[in-house]
Formats: C-alpha cells, sequence, structure tokens
C-alpha cells in the first residue's frame, strides 16, 4: 500500500468531507501496519467507516440536488463492492484479499478526492453562497 498521509494542500475547504478524508488516511496507515491477528477486525471496521462516509457525502449531494449524484454514487458502489468482496475473507487465515484491496485504496482515494470530491465541494460552495437549503451540510462537522 502506497503510504499517503494528509496534508492541508488535500483539504477541499468543506469540514466534513475534509475531516472524514483526513481520518481514512489514517484509518489506512493503521491498517496496513496491523498484525494479521487485529486486521480482519480492523478491516470490517474500515468497511463501516467508507459506508458511513459515502452515505453522508451522497446525502449533501441529494440535499443541493447535485447533479453529478449518480456518477459520484456508482464510484462509491463499485468500491463498496471490492470491499465486500474481500470480507469474507477478514475472519479467515488467508487475509491477502483484504490486503489486496487495501492497497488499492490510497490510489483511488486521490484520484477520486482530487476529481470528483473537488467538484462536489465547488459545487457545495456555490450552494452555499446562493444561500441554498441543504447547501450548509458539508460546512458542518459531524458529531
Amino acid at each position: 500500500m502506497q503510504d499517503i498521509k494528509w496534508n492541508e494542500d488535500m483539504a477541499l475547504g468543506v469540514p466534513a468531507m475534509d475531516t472524514a478524508h483526513h481520518a481514512l488516511l489514517d484509518q489506512f496507515a493503521r491498517l496496513e501496519a496491523m498484525p494479521d491477528e487485529q486486521l480482519g477486525e480492523a478491516f470490517l471496521a474500515l468497511v463501516a467507516t467508507v459506508e458511513r462516509d459515502f452515505r453522508e457525502e451522497e446525502d449533501m449531494m441529494e440535499q443541493i440536488g447535485y447533479p453529478g449524484l449518480s456518477t459520484h454514487r456508482e464510484q462509491h458502489a463499485r468500491v463498496l463492492s471490492g470491499l465486500h468482496h474481500a470480507e469474507p475473507y477478514a475472519g479467515g487465515a488467508d487475509l491477502r484479499p483484504v490486503r489486496a484491496a487495501l492497497a488499492l485504496l490510497p490510489q483511488w482515494f486521490l484520484l477520486h478526492q482530487s476529481t470528483m470530491d473537488m467538484a462536489l465541494a465547488a459545487a457545495l460552495d456555490v450552494a452555499a453562497q446562493a444561500g441554498e437549503p441543504g447547501a450548509r451540510a458539508g460546512q458542518e462537522l459531524r458529531p
């Protein structure tokens, strides 16, 4: 897995997304260094985190009527499908599928964040400036 660390150049200016992205990169790094005995459970926790983060992003897109919602949602679904295919191995002795999934995530994240999420951040900013209902959702930190 490529070791990618959060830096301020990655910030999109949407606190909820920036906080989630920072935490996700930290989680990737922890899992990469984790011994096999702990990896299965931690991988399942990562999948739950990714599901929650994707759901929150998609909620933001729905709230502002984001035109790229279906394409963005499709990318999320593809990643989740890959993670769910590795899940059955999380409790087994052969963790190669889990480690393979983890190895692919950082590069996917960088591409997704710098394209799809950047476009969403710009749309949230425009919607907030226009005073559209729901546009502030991306500006708030989750509890």
